[in-house]
């Protein structure tokens, strides 16, 4: 199997971490593909019509696409029913967790886009401060109520995980650490883990 992507984004990297998690890693491939929020990458768009990353193609040939739906694949082919547990109460707040981390997520890459990538005089400083406290009240909330499903390895716990990375990677200045201890640990503990280090953002 291959995924399409460039593995500094998040939504392509907690695939190939949850590739890794379910026993998948020697089966999973990384296809680098570099995608831009305003020019098409008609090789991508050939393979899934959306051109945005990540893909992936199965062994059959098929195009699976968001990362949700990668990760869910991923668990399916695996016969792995820990990362995404099957009771429901669990189930459900797993995938609430992926849920809260995807938007923190989404925020993370649209503040960057819009900062980094989109011209300073078109940019939208209401819609940067907007995507900012999306990302600050997610902090918060994963600090103080997700400690015992974080605690697990989960498909919530892994999104959570890699997104910190980017905004380490991406936004080091918003410090996010401060006066979220139960965060700090989570993550510090997590990144230590085979699946994130076999999938190392590359060095700026």
């Amino acid at each position: 199997m291959k995924i399409y992507g460039d593995i500094i984004s998040p939504f392509v990297r907690m695939s190939l971490v949850c590739a890794h998690e379910a026993g998948l890693g020697d089966k999973v491939a990384l296809a680098e593909t570099k995608v831009s929020p305003v020019d098409p990458n008609s090789s991508l768009v050939a393979v899934a019509p959306l051109g945005k990353i990540p893909v992936l193609v199965t062994d059959h040939g098929h195009a699976v696409y968001d990362s949700r739906v990668i990760m869910e694949y991923l668990c399916h082919v695996a016969g792995n029913s820990t990362l995404i547990p099957d009771d429901g109460v669990k189930r459900f707040r797993v995938l609430t967790l992926q849920a809260l981390a995807q938007g923190m997520g989404d925020a993370s890459v649209g503040y960057r886009y819009e900062t980094g990538v989109r011209p300073k005089e078109l940019q939208w400083e209401g819609w940067i401060s907007r995507q900012r406290t999306r990302v600050q009240a997610s902090l918060d909330d994963l600090d103080k109520n997700w400690s015992t499903t974080l605690a697990e390895v989960n498909v919530g716990s892994i999104a959570v995980a890699v997104v910190l990375d980017y905004i380490d990677y991406r936004m080091p200045d918003w410090a996010w650490r401060e006066g979220r201890k139960n965060l700090a640990a989570f993550h510090d503990g997590f990144s230590k883990r085979p699946s994130m280090t076999k999938n190392p953002l590359p060095p700026k």
